[in-house]
């Protein structure tokens, strides 16, 4: 995945903060916001995932 952090022109001159996700994008009013995010969702995705054993049917 993908993960870009830019700023962006809001309205009235304000300037905002960009995390694209691949095509995805999400708005943040600072920058600190946007990497905080970003920090947090890629601590998620390194995190361990244990698949569900799968389900023995008996025949």
């Amino acid at each position: 995945m993908k993960i870009l952090v830019s700023p962006t022109a809001g309205p009235q001159g304000r300037r905002s903060w960009q995390v694209r996700l691949d095509q995805h994008c999400i708005s943040f009013r600072s920058e600190a916001e946007a990497r905080q995010f970003v920090a947090t969702l890629e601590a998620r995705l390194r995190a361990p995932h244990h698949l569900p054993e799968a389900v023995q049917r008996s025949a």
